[in-house]
């Protein structure tokens, strides 16, 4: 990878489940010339996300962990789809270390919590959000940041905040984080494949 602009960014997504976050991408781009989405890469083989993808005229392709194991079978998929960014939207697996150097800082994550809290293995939908209520805190959101070999530890891009509620359940505060995904995330693509996003200060 150069770290030169392409004229046309082409962006593949990674998911595992429903592909909510996914849907708001491609639907978020689908005029923008500059973008092209896809393909899909789901490791869940009944994941949602392969029938929505299809729905909206994005190929999806299976690719089970042990496969993403493979570097010279997932390197030539993606340069086949002349892939030039990565990202992970509601992906559950650690990508590994030979496509965070073949995609250095060209892959992206979103994590439904203010990092650095609440990251790490097993720390993902759910169960960050059960964790969240059941310590009261008074805030969440949402962290959208790079990816390295290490699960929530790469340079983060970019935060938004929600305030919480002492009777928010994990439930309410899902609905509350999923806000905040849907309005930034797309928006934080764009500007982070652009190089037009501003320096992160905490």
């Amino acid at each position: 990878m150069t770290s030169s602009t392409p004229d046309v960014f082409r962006l593949a997504l990674f998911a595992s489940g429903n592909g909510t976050n996914a849907e708001r991408i491609v639907l978020y781009f689908k005029d923008n010339p500059r973008f092209k989405i896809g393909p899909v890469f789901y490791n869940r083989k009944q994941a949602y996300v392969a029938e929505r993808a299809a729905r909206l005229g994005i190929e999806a392709i299976y690719l089970p962990d042990s496969r993403l194991k493979e570097p010279d079978t997932v390197l030539d998929l993606l340069r086949q789809y002349g892939i030039t960014h990565i990202v992970l939207a509601g992906y559950l697996s650690l990508i590994p270390a030979y496509l965070t150097s073949a995609y250095p800082q060209r892959i992206v994550n979103i994590h439904p919590a203010l990092l650095p809290a609440y990251g790490g293995k097993g720390m993902y939908g759910h169960h960050v959000h059960e964790a969240v209520a059941a310590a009261k805190e008074k805030e969440s959101g949402i962290t959208i940041h790079l990816v390295n070999e290490h699960y929530d530890r790469g340079d983060i891009l970019f935060q938004a905040r929600c305030a919480l509620t002492s009777d928010d359940s994990p439930e309410r505060i899902a609905e509350k984080v999923h806000e905040l995904e849907y309005r930034y995330f797309p928006e934080v693509i764009e500007r982070w494949a652009l190089q037009t996003l501003p320096p992160f200060q905490a």
